[in-house]
């Protein structure tokens, strides 16, 4: 791939100090920024390269900073993720599923986002194993990796979760492999009001242990949730063609994917930064976005996440706790079975 033309260091290192100036940073978002702007330069240090022939060719690398908002640093850690994950796939079919935080939620979301995100995974992860353990089509135990994602196509505040999900799972005595009924692996709506339910109690709870500080009166409160009890939870899902490992490799482009990549970005200018983002309205087509230097950095730093924060989770039959024991078995149980021909696809793929 051959370099861009411009990067996110770029628009950092120029209008970077005039917004740290005017604007209350957090401690991982200065960290982020100093990382970036010092990315493979010689700030960091580097080593040198020389022909062992006596060519005479030298060359200097210099060291990645791999802070992992960096758009640098991400394609040897996603290419060492990926080949992780494909020592634990299943001989199976795979679902692609997306769960959106409601819109109303993201101002909570950005005061408290390790809270919120910790309460999204606990939820969709706890209302998905229990759904697919007591739906009668199904009844088994699945196996799936989550992955967060907290921005749109124009850097816009979008906390949601991708999912690669086994398409059937063992059965609840552990004895067989009981795959999903052709496309379909569980009722989505279904999925959405329990997710719902889940993340509403948690919040509530959290809320009376004190840990939504400077939220207001009770009353203000109690009628947030109800509020929140009445929206509808935007949750998607689709089989994901192409085998087990098609589903993981698609699901790499959101394991180590920062907010923006640098191949995206087409020009820095007067104090404006545009960049290419995809046309909802026309399929396979891009569409130019502008933004002032300070608002793209301002969208870009909203990205950060909390230090140590775990944007990448394993559940069920591919939790680590289960991958010398129930997986082991499955994988066992699926080798036995013959494979049947994938269904037609029935929705359009979905990326965000």
């Amino acid at each position: 791939m051959s370099r861009p033309a411009l990067e996110v260091a770029q628009i950092f290192r120029r209008h970077g100090l005039e917004y740290r100036k005017n604007h209350r940073l957090s401690r991982p978002q200065r960290q982020a920024m100093r990382d970036i702007e010092q990315c493979r330069t010689a700030r960091l240090g580097g080593h040198l390269d020389v022909c062992s022939q006596g060519c005479g060719y030298l060359a200097i690398s210099y060291n990645s900073c791999r802070n992992r908002h960096c758009p640098k640093c991400q394609s040897l850690k996603q290419a060492r993720w990926l080949a992780a994950r494909r020592e634990r796939l299943l001989p199976t079919r795979y679902f692609h599923l997306v769960v959106t935080l409601p819109h109303d939620l993201q101002p909570l979301a950005r005061g408290h986002p390790e809270l919120v995100y910790n309460l999204l995974f606990e939820a969709a992860s706890r209302a998905l194993l229990q759904l697919a353990r007591d739906y009668e089509r199904l009844q088994a135990q699945i196996g799936f990796t989550a992955v967060l994602h907290t921005w749109d196509q124009d850097l816009n505040w979008h906390p949601h979760l991708h999912l690669v999900v086994t398409g059937g799972g063992l059965s609840l005595d552990g004895d067989r492999w009981i795959a999903a009924r052709n496309s379909y692996l569980i009722p989505v709506k279904a999925l959405s009001k329990i997710i719902r339910g889940k993340f509403l109690e948690a919040l509530k709870k959290a809320w009376q242990e004190g840990k939504l500080q400077g939220w207001g009166p009770p009353a203000q409160f109690h009628g947030f949730l109800r509020k929140l009890r009445r929206k509808k939870w935007v949750v998607y899902a689709k089989e994901s063609f192409g085998g087990s490992h098609q589903a993981f490799h698609y699901l790499s482009r959101y394991t180590h994917r920062v907010a923006i990549s640098n191949q995206r970005l087409v020009s820095l200018a007067a104090g404006k930064v545009t960049f290419q983002a995809r046309d909802n309205h026309r399929p396979g087509h891009k569409r130019l976005v502008t933004l002032t230097a300070p608002e793209f950095i301002r969208r870009f730093l909203w990205h950060v996440l909390p230090p140590r924060f775990v944007k990448i989770r394993h559940y069920g039959l591919m939790a680590p706790r289960n991958a010398k024991t129930k997986l082991e078995k499955a994988r066992a149980l699926l080798s036995l079975q013959t494979p049947g021909p994938m269904s037609e696809p029935q929705n359009r793929e979905h990326d965000t």
